[in-house]
């Protein structure tokens, strides 16, 4: 692992986590999980799976420590390995068509409602603590999350593109050959 990409994930772990503080609720105490935004960018700027599993280990935890949602904390932890890792199965698929503007927005949506699905999942089903269907929650909280995403990840990633490419930290990245 480079130090200089753990330097950059951890700076995406902790403006996901500002952001994720600072975000209003919407309904019954949820929030939209600004820190998938920052996830997948890591995700996509970095895609390589050790990177992945750190990335999501750290995204989870701080989620956990910061969610309002009775419940959340354990949703979170489940969550986002799971998510990080079909959003990293994703990018992998679409390799080939990654120079297209509209991937990277059209993965962040995907990544969003399939971690909002998780979460709901985890807490609506299997922790039970929340009164309310699933159809309501996910229309209310993980559809605006990710529109919000789309937008996030299509203004943000070719910003952090390009920072990486005149900063050699893209080259770092990459496995010596």
């Amino acid at each position: 692992m480079n130090i200089r990409v753990l330097v950059m994930l951890s700076l995406f772990v902790g403006i996901g986590a500002v952001l994720h503080a600072v975000a209003p609720p919407f309904f019954f105490g949820m929030r939209p999980d600004m820190m998938l935004a920052m996830m997948f960018l890591g995700i996509l700027l970095f895609p390589k799976p050790s990177y992945v599993l750190l990335l999501s280990l750290a995204t989870g935890f701080i989620s956990a420590m910061t969610t309002t949602v009775p419940g959340g904390q354990l949703a979170n932890i489940i969550d986002k390995p799971f998510t990080a890792f079909t959003f990293f199965g994703l990018v992998l698929l679409t390799k080939k068509i990654s120079h297209q503007k509209f991937v990277q927005p059209a993965l962040a949506a995907i990544g969003t409602m399939i971690s909002g699905s998780i979460f709901l999942g985890v807490v609506l089903y299997i922790i039970g603590l929340m009164e309310a269907s699933f159809g309501l929650m996910f229309a209310t909280v993980v559809l605006p999350a990710a529109a919000f995403n789309v937008l996030f990840v299509a203004i943000m990633y070719p910003i952090a593109q390009k920072i990486l490419k005149r900063s050699n930290l893209a080259k770092a990245a990459q496995p010596a050959s």
